[in-house]
């Protein structure tokens, strides 16, 4: 071929690569073309499933036109189009594009068929099929494709499939296609397609005057009278658009998207996609999205919720339970509207992220110019006027807590809260979770017992109490430790009863999501381990000092039970030489974990500052005031000091680095390398290794060499030592997670259930495995086609064990699931009203017990709270009065002469009324107490009874870690009368 030749068709292509994109299906073609090495038809097939058809399309013709070339390259690549079912596309190349006029009426027609997409899906996809084979409109592979899907997934999206490929056809196929709908006796598709009934023959005519009518509503209106004119069915469409309309049904339906591309990213499909990235936010702001069309499986699943039943939909992680909710919601919604009956909505989750994620992802863009839609949340301003959100809004999507607390409003009558029969719809996420004390099941036990109230009721002809439907959504509810098929049904039946469900719903066809691939990472033991055994030294010496002789190996999860149990005893028995040493003991310990897990630099960083924030509690600003130090605690902080430089210097050498740690690296790398674009998650089991992994990341020239740009994201509870992170933090971590700023994710299990990141494409569990429930939801973190799961091993934490225990327990859940679906329903509802009866009478006597135990007979003064680190007489329930029924604070007078106050930057606790401005401390021994609150303008010293050694009535008790133990009625704070001696107090001293 010609120099001059060969740019001519090079240029040609790429003139044409607009249309070309939309036109040429990758798969086939690949098939076909010969001139594209092997690798990267294997990257463009890669860019097809993570990204869709048009972006791998645009990939393709660059590889086509990609100098040098071969002797007829041309004529091979239009051959390949031709052999794949592509021959517009090969018309095009050839400069043999149909005239202006077909042009523009081929477009109409593709146009046509992406409105009456939704009507179209339910065609008898098989029958007409064949007749597309028959006219020419699908090849005998296009048809394979077609009946895979159908056969795999369901008609719908076997017809998606068919009309995908039938509007790539050259100019001419609609005439085609129409007959096949007569052909086949489609009838109603006929007649919605051309405004007419078969019978008539001026499809012609009417499909050339398109193009020539005005735009507009004065189009709709005249397509509107012609249409009345030429048919009496009242099905005739107006085949013209709005441009607002067109760009909705473009979101919607857009037929040349859906080509080999992720089963998320098709039209109207189970998962809403952002390619560019932007925020949830910014996403539900945008126009609103098309009607909600399920596929066949979900639309299976969701059909008795649709009949009004209460049920548990149970759908892998990443198949679209959320988006079956919103269809249920608004079906729900319109049906009691249609009624003439107002629909309340209550949508459940049980993690604060979640709320704006469901608000903004799903059920705000579907619903929004329908139905009023509002979120609420523990850390949101609007959950004061809760009462007034649920009375002014349909949809309601809320953390439980806050439902639960106004439903016990409501219940005690004190204050105006919500009633369940103010609800018609209650929309439980990760409704496994719905067990023993949670906050789903406090709600659906009150649910419970009114319905059982009202078959009294009914018995008595009294009119019952309306209670809303319930909707359950769960990937995974677990066996709950069963190790028996028979305990792992109950386990089931008895969240299906504590949820009410006639029915779990669940879709047993494998295909539709594929099992990430797994692999298992394994490790050897260090060779040599001095840093480890530096501390083993100074954790010998500890013993020895304080004559204590461990029965397990240091470092292990039995030695750390051991060595807590020994402080709370020294501390009951006053013994602060052990106490002190149990608590040194106890952060070695952790250190020697930490140098298995993450650095050994972050090991001893750890270490480090436990003993300077130790003496730090040991000095005071006030000059003329000491802290004591006692020869124990002297002794260890000089063991320290002795091996400080020792253990800096090993923390040092990578050569003695944790093999888990090795592999990490290698996994990573290896997932960064081989994938065009990753973005993963790396679950650990504590807040500190979780931070600290992400400093390793981000420290490490390789990995940022390999583009990796890693952050952490961790809980929002105070339960931990470590900083939590504020509801806002991790927002701002997941949404820069979400539009890619950040592609690895390092994260405790915060992140494993709900929250959806669709572009995920790896997971990693490193030295960290718990139940079957988090096997499976972490699993399903990964959304991406081509995603992986690893599991790290880490020494001493036997994952790989617990992970093969987790797989048999989720293999007999899912058996456990078919048996509970196989069970006639005679038998089921007799099963779960059982279990019902059961749980109404074990939540009686927990009442009972409760109440016994609220009775608090003890008088306060018979409550004394000793100093736990230095034994000394603090108070006793007599000085100590609750704010709010939460907040135990000291107001003695006497009491300030006790203690010394100390800032304290980690607090984030601001409160309508009070906030924390820092801590307070033994005077004697630095012992922390707790923290002083500002409450509406009072100085109130508030104590956290666990940094106490507490007696009742003579009796020491050795662990109390929460107020509510003691059965001491303390008296509420009396703001009036300390206010009022603040205020005397204050005038005293500007007289002075």
């Amino acid at each position: 071929m010609e120099p001059g030749e060969d740019d001519m068709w090079v240029n040609l292509i790429d003139d044409f690569r607009p249309k070309l994109r939309n036109l040429i299906v990758v798969e086939q073609v690949l098939d076909h073309v010969q001139s594209i090495a092997p690798d990267q038809k294997d990257h463009i097939r890669q860019k097809a499933k993570a990204e869709g058809n048009i972006p791998a399309a645009d990939l393709l013709i660059s590889a086509v036109i990609k100098k040098p070339h071969d002797p007829g390259w041309f004529r091979a690549f239009v051959e390949a189009l031709i052999h794949a079912g592509c021959g517009h596309a090969a018309d095009l190349i050839q400069n043999n594009p149909p005239n202006p006029e077909v042009e523009a009426e081929n477009d109409y027609c593709v146009k046509l068929i992406e409105i009456m997409y939704p009507s179209l899906v339910d065609m008898q996809t098989a029958e007409v099929c064949l007749q597309c084979i028959a006219k020419g409109l699908l090849t005998q592979e296009d048809a394979d494709i077609v009946n895979a899907e159908t056969k795999n997934i369901g008609f719908r999206s076997g017809a998606r499939e068919l009309l995908r490929k039938i509007v790539r056809g050259r100019p001419g196929w609609f005439s085609k296609f129409l007959e096949v709908l007569h052909e086949t006796k489609h009838h109603n598709l006929y007649i919605q397609l051309t405004g007419r009934s078969p019978d008539h023959d001026e499809q012609d005519e009417k499909l050339s005057s398109l193009k020539d009518e005005p735009s507009g509503s004065d189009a709709a209106t005249e397509e509107s009278t012609a249409g009345a004119k030429g048919s009496d069915n009242p099905e005739s469409i107006d085949v013209n658009m709005t441009e607002e309309t067109a760009e909705t049904l473009d979101e919607s339906a857009d037929l040349y998207k859906g080509e080999n591309s992720d089963p998320r990213q098709l039209p109207n499909s189970s998962e809403p996609s952002q390619p560019d990235g932007t925020d949830l936010a910014a996403a539900a702001r945008g126009p609103e999205k098309a009607d909600i069309v399920l596929r066949d499986y979900q639309m299976d699943v969701a059909r008795p919720a649709l009949e009004g039943k209460n049920i548990i939909v149970c759908l892998p992680t990443g198949s679209g339970k959320t988006r079956v909710a919103v269809y249920i919601t608004k079906k729900h919604l319109d049906c009691r509207r249609a009624e003439g009956q107002s629909g309340k909505v209550v949508v459940l989750v049980n993690k604060i992220p979640l709320v704006e994620q469901h608000y903004s992802a799903e059920f705000l863009p579907f619903l929004k110019h329908t139905y009023k839609v509002e979120r609420v949340s523990g850390d949101s301003q609007l959950k004061i006027s809760f009462t007034e959100i649920v009375k002014k809004n349909d949809v309601i999507i809320c953390t439980a807590q806050i439902l639960e607390n106004y439903l016990e409003r409501s219940n005690k009558g004190d204050d105006e809260g919500v009633d369940l029969k103010d609800l018609t719809l209650i929309v439980i996420d990760e409704c496994h979770h719905t067990q023993k004390g949670g906050v789903y099941n406090h709600i659906m036990m009150r649910y419970l017992k009114q319905k059982h109230k009202n078959k009294r009721l009914q018995k008595e002809q009294k009119m019952p109490v309306p209670l809303p439907q319930i909707l359950g959504l769960t990937a995974s509810p677990g066996v709950g430790g069963a190790t028996k098929m028979d305990k792992a049904e109950e386990h089931i039946l008895r969240i299906c009863a504590n949820l009410d469900a006639s029915k779990i719903m669940t879709w047993s066809h494998g295909e539709h999501k594929k099992e990430s691939n797994k692999t298992s990472l394994t490790i050897e033991d260090r060779k040599e381990d001095p840093f480890g055994d530096v501390i083993k030294k100074i954790m010998n010496a500890i013993h020895a000092h304080a004559d204590l002789s461990p029965t397990c190996d240091v470092g292990s999860q039995n030695y750390e039970q051991w060595i807590v149990q020994k402080e709370r005893t020294a501390a009951k028995e006053e013994d602060q030489k052990v106490r002190v040493c149990a608590e040194h003991l106890r952060q070695y310990s952790e250190g020697l974990q930490l140098s298995n897990t993450i650095r050994m630099r972050d090991a001893f960083s750890f270490l480090s500052k436990y003993h300077e924030e130790e003496r730090k509690r040991k000095t005071t600003m006030d000059e003329e005031h000491t802290i004591q130090i006692t020869d124990t605690e002297r002794f260890l902080f000089n063991l320290f000091d002795e091996n400080k430089k020792e253990l800096m210097e090993l923390a040092e050498n990578p050569e003695y680095e944790n093999d888990s740690l090795s592999k990490l690296r290698t996994k990573i790398l290896h997932e960064f390398s081989s994938r065009e674009e990753a973005r993963g998650i790396i679950f650990t089991k504590t807040r500190r290794s979780a931070i600290a992994l992400s400093q390793w990341v981000q420290e490490n020239p390789k990995f940022d060499d390999m583009g990796v740009k890693a952050s952490h994201v961790i809980g929002g509870g105070d339960q931990s030592v470590v900083k939590p992170m504020t509801a806002a933090e991790q927002k701002d971590v997941l949404s820069k997670f979400g539009n890619g700023k950040v592609n690895l994710l390092i994260a405790t299990t915060v992140a494993e259930e709900g929250l959806d990141i669709p572009a995920c494409n790896f997971v990693i569990r490193y030295g960290l495995v718990t139940n079957e429930i988090a096997m499976i939801q972490a699993q399903g973190r990964g959304r991406a086609e081509d995603s992986s799961y690893t599991l790290v091993e880490v020494k001493g934490s036997g994952v790989a064990e617990k992970e093969c225990v987790n797989e048999y327990r989720k293999s007999m859940m899912n058996k456990a699931i078919d048996k509970i679906s196989a069970i006639q329903q005679a038998d089921y509802d007799k099963r779960i009203t059982e279990f019902q009866i059961q749980a109404i009478l074990e939540e009686k006597v927990r009442m009972t017990k409760k109440k016994q135990k609220d009775m608090k007979n003890e008088n306060p003064s018979e409550l004394k709270l000793s100093c736990r680190g230095c034994s000394k007489y603090v108070c006793t329930g007599e000085d100590i009065q609750i704010i709010e029924n939460m907040h135990r604070v000291n107001v003695s007078s006497q009491f300030s002469k006790l203690f010394i106050q100390r800032e304290n930057t980690t607090l984030q606790e601001r409160l309508l009324d009070c906030e924390t401005n820092g801590f307070i401390a033994c005077k004697d021994c630095g012992q922390r107490w707790g923290s002083m609150m500002f409450y509406r303008g009072i100085e109130c010293p508030c104590l956290h009874v666990k940094n106490f050694v507490v007696a009742l009535s003579g009796k020491k008790i050795s662990k109390c870690t929460k107020w509510s133990e003691l059965a001491v009625k303390l008296s509420a704070f009396d703001y009036a009368e300390h206010a009022s001696q603040v205020v005397e107090d204050s005038d005293e001293d500007e007289t002075q």
